[in-house]
C-alpha cells in the first residue's frame, strides 16, 4: 500500500475536521467578498463609500478585494487541501490563516474603523480566534512538523489524534 494509500485510508481527527470546516466557511465569505470588491471596485454592489478608505494607500477597493480573494480565500482551501491530504504541515497551515484572519480584521478596524452593521468584523474576527484555538490544539496534538515530512514528537503527525 503506498504512503498517500494509507493516510487517505485514516480518518481525520475530530480537530482536523473542524479546522477544515472553519478554513472552508472562511473561504467561502472571502471568495465571495473579495470578488464583489473586484467586480465592483467602488462600492457600487457592496454598500461601502470610498470616504472609508481615507487615510488608505487605496481609492477603491480593488486592491482589498484582490487580496480578501486570494489570501483569505483561495489560503484557506489550499490549507484545507492540506488537511484533506493528512500533510504533516496542515495544522501550520491552519495556524497561519488564523493569525492571517486575524491580522486582516485588526488592519480594517484600523484603516476603516470599527463597524456593527453588518457585524462582519466581529464575526470574522470569533471566526480567526476560532481557526486560531483549533490550530494551536491540533499543534498540540500533534507537535511540530520538520522539514523532512517525519514527526517531531507523535507518530501521528496526519491529523488522525486527538
Amino acid at each position: 500500500m503506498s504512503n498517500s494509500t494509507r493516510h487517505a485510508a485514516q480518518p481525520l481527527s475530530r480537530v482536523a475536521i473542524s479546522a477544515v470546516v472553519l478554513e472552508i466557511l472562511l473561504s467561502v465569505g472571502a471568495l465571495g467578498g473579495g470578488l464583489v470588491l473586484m467586480i465592483a471596485p467602488r462600492g457600487e454592489i457592496m454598500p461601502l463609500p470610498l470616504a472609508a478608505l481615507a487615510g488608505s494607500p487605496f481609492d477603491t477597493y480593488l486592491v482589498p478585494g484582490l487580496i480578501l480573494f486570494g489570501v483569505l480565500g483561495l489560503g484557506p482551501l489550499i490549507a484545507a487541501r492540506l488537511a484533506w491530504a493528512r500533510h504533516p504541515l496542515a495544522p501550520t497551515a491552519a495556524l497561519v490563516v488564523g493569525v492571517g484572519l486575524l491580522i486582516w480584521v485588526a488592519v480594517e478596524v484600523a484603516i476603516i474603523g470599527y463597524s456593527n452593521e453588518p457585524p462582519l468584523q466581529a464575526i470574522y474576527g470569533i471566526l480567526g480566534v476560532a481557526i486560531l484555538l483549533v490550530a494551536l490544539r491540533w499543534l498540540l496534538g500533534v507537535g511540530h512538523p520538520r522539514f523532512d515530512g517525519m514527526p517531531a514528537r507523535r507518530s501521528d503527525h496526519h491529523g488522525t489524534s486527538a
